[in-house]
């Protein structure tokens, strides 16, 4: 029996930080200071992580079970998705999106990174690449990650969310990104539109802050090219970091194949 006991102390030792008390599926959140979030592990060592904030008013633990969620555990990446919480907005569930006359609960550039260091510490996993996708609201917070806190993941891939007005004059340093956004989008709009005070940015002057941070000169991409109902420009010539524009006919929302082709491009670019 004392044996037993020994062998139990060991085990807690050796785990991880925080790594005690189960938590990460749907059910229940590892809780931090500040906020919680959900996660899955591969079924084999992983190699990275993939982080993906919700749409204004969702959820992390809806995205468990995303087209991206498969596409990242299948290629061996340990799968985040946290939960916005600024119970004064208009949603709840939203992210901290710098934008004027507007004021938030949390700085989530700080607790996105306090969720990174507190998954670490559960999974044990300290290195390998990090790709920041979202969608929506979280697709704007991914640009303003992308833009402020440039270190913070090796690429990113935002989806259907760009800067909100007052738009950045300049970003950090050069980054690698991938967004994708509906040419029929009538929520958020490629030219972005007016909620009284608060404005949603123009994506075409998002894609030129960042061109202009890359060092993309010559300002028009290297490269265009079709697939079936989907668009390209490929900012791959800058000075630093990558710019890639997927457009599709479609509305607010991912063209179908869209978490495979863009774990594609990051797999590709990064590693």
């Amino acid at each position: 029996m004392r044996r037993f006991f020994l062998t139990l102390a060991a085990m807690a030792f050796a785990m991880p930080v925080g790594a005690q008390t189960a938590c990460g599926d749907a059910d229940t959140p590892c809780e931090i200071d500040g906020g919680d979030y959900h996660y899955a592990m591969p079924a084999v060592a992983p190699k990275g992580i993939v982080m993906h904030l919700h749409g204004g008013g969702g959820r992390g633990r809806g995205l468990l079970n995303s087209g991206l969620a498969r596409q990242a555990l299948a290629r061996g990446f340990i799968f985040v998705a946290p939960n916005g919480w600024h119970p004064e907005n208009r949603w709840q569930r939203d992210w901290s999106v710098q934008a004027s006359n507007s004021s938030h609960n949390r700085d989530d550039k700080l607790f996105l990174a306090d969720v990174m260091a507190d998954l670490r510490a559960r999974t044990g996993l300290q290195d390998g690449m990090v790709l920041l996708a979202g969608f929506s609201r979280g697709g704007s917070m991914v640009w303003d990650m992308a833009c402020q806190v440039p270190d913070f993941a090796d690429a990113y891939a935002p989806l259907a969310g760009a800067f909100w007005d007052d738009l950045p004059s300049d970003c950090a340093a050069p980054v690698r990104l991938f967004h994708t956004h509906g040419w029929n989008d009538r929520t958020v709009p490629l030219e972005g539109r007016s909620f009284g005070a608060v404005v949603q940015g123009d994506v075409w002057a998002s894609l030129k802050i960042l061109r202009e941070t890359n060092g993309c000169d010559a300002r028009q991409p290297e490269a265009n090219s079709f697939d079936g109902d989907l668009w390209f420009r490929h900012w791959t010539d800058c000075a630093a970091g990558e710019i890639q524009l997927m457009l599709h006919k479609g509305g607010h929302g991912a063209p179908q194949g869209w978490s495979g082709r863009m774990m594609d491009w990051f797999v590709e670019t990064v590693g």
